[in-house]
Order: structure tokens, then C-alpha cells, then sequence
């Protein structure tokens, strides 16, 4: 499964998450106390169609590249529990429910594409 984020005012802008990344950057965003617990839990859904305004957005990529990004460096990545490693995703599959929290991750790079969408977007909706 997959998450499309659709530029509000530019049909030809998206960007694409996996469920393995998005859960880990929604925590991220979570954190960060921009939006509301349930407006979050709503972009956790792709077939709801969940607006995020420019402003949102702007904030979202703002607040990333400020606070998470320094943090992480070009090795790094985060997980959805919000602890960082500098080692690499080796794509192992975490079945027991104790290690699960393993398989949500996101990287400085791919975090990095994402700042950029929201501070270049006019607001998003996710599919």
C-alpha cells in the first residue's frame, strides 16, 4: 500500500509514500504538534481524500527541515517511534509484534524530498 500526496494547485505535482514511510513521517509530523491528533489519524487513510492547506503544508516542511533534518544528517534515519539510527534499512521483515516498530522508517534523503513537496505545494490532498 501506498499514500499520493496531489498538489492542490498543480495536478501535475504529487508525491508518493509507502505505507513503510508514512506511518514513520506522520509520527514525525505528530511530534511536532502542527495539527491536531485527529487530523493526522485522517492522513494515516489514503481513500479519505484529507486536505492539508498551503499553509499546513508550508509549516509541515518548515518545521521538518528545522527541527528533524539537522538531526538526522545525510546517514541517518528516523523511525516511527521516533528514534534515530545510523544504520542502513536492510530490508528485513520485523513479524514479532516487539520488533514491528522496526519496519517503520524513513531516511534524510527521502525526508528531505518531502520538505521540499510541502514548502513548494499549495496544500495537499492525500489519496
Amino acid at each position: 500500500m501506498s499514500v499520493t500526496l496531489l498538489d492542490l494547485g498543480n495536478d501535475s505535482m504529487e508525491f508518493t509514500a509507502s505505507v513503510w514511510r508514512w506511518k514513520a513521517v506522520l509520527e514525525v509530523i505528530k511530534s511536532l504538534a502542527i495539527l491536531s491528533d485527529n487530523k493526522v489519524q485522517m492522513m494515516s487513510y489514503n481513500a479519505l481524500g484529507t486536505k492539508i492547506s498551503a499553509e499546513e503544508a508550508h509549516l509541515i516542511g518548515e518545521k521538518i527541515k528545522e527541527t528533524i533534518l539537522p538531526r538526522l544528517a545525510p546517514n541517518k534515519r528516523i523511525f516511527a517511534d521516533l528514534s534515530i539510527t545510523d544504520l542502513p534499512d536492510d530490508g528485513t521483515f520485523y513479524k514479532n509484534e516487539n520488533e514491528q516498530w522496526k519496519n517503520y522508517s524513513v531516511n534524510y534523503q527521502w525526508l528531505e524530498s518531502f520538505v521540499d513537496f510541502c514548502l513548494r505545494s499549495n496544500g495537499f490532498q492525500i489519496y
